[in-house]
């Protein structure tokens, strides 16, 4: 698999409030970013990968709607995950 545990528990470690806190907003918005940023690279060499595309495309929204509901609780922590991953919008 493209995801080993250790780099898994480094990104919720990092974005989230510990390495065992999966549930928290900003780590699954961190890891699904991770996770979309290597399936674009995979989709930019093998581009008839339509299973890849339909994979990254409910990635997108899935992390769309965390990053709305973050918004919608507490703007200051949307602010702070989309200035940290380099996000638009």
């Amino acid at each position: 698999m493209y995801l080993a545990k250790e780099k898994k528990e480094e990104i919720f470690e990092k974005h989230g409030k510990g390495k065992t806190d999966t549930g928290s907003a900003e780590g699954q918005i961190a890891l699904f970013t991770y996770r979309i940023s290597h399936l674009s690279d995979h989709l930019k060499k093998n581009r008839k990968d339509f299973n890849s595309e339909r994979s990254l495309v409910r990635l997108v929204g899935k992390r769309r709607s965390l990053l709305d509901y973050l918004k919608k609780k507490d703007i200051m922590r949307y602010r702070a995950i989309i200035k940290e991953l380099g996000l638009r919008k």
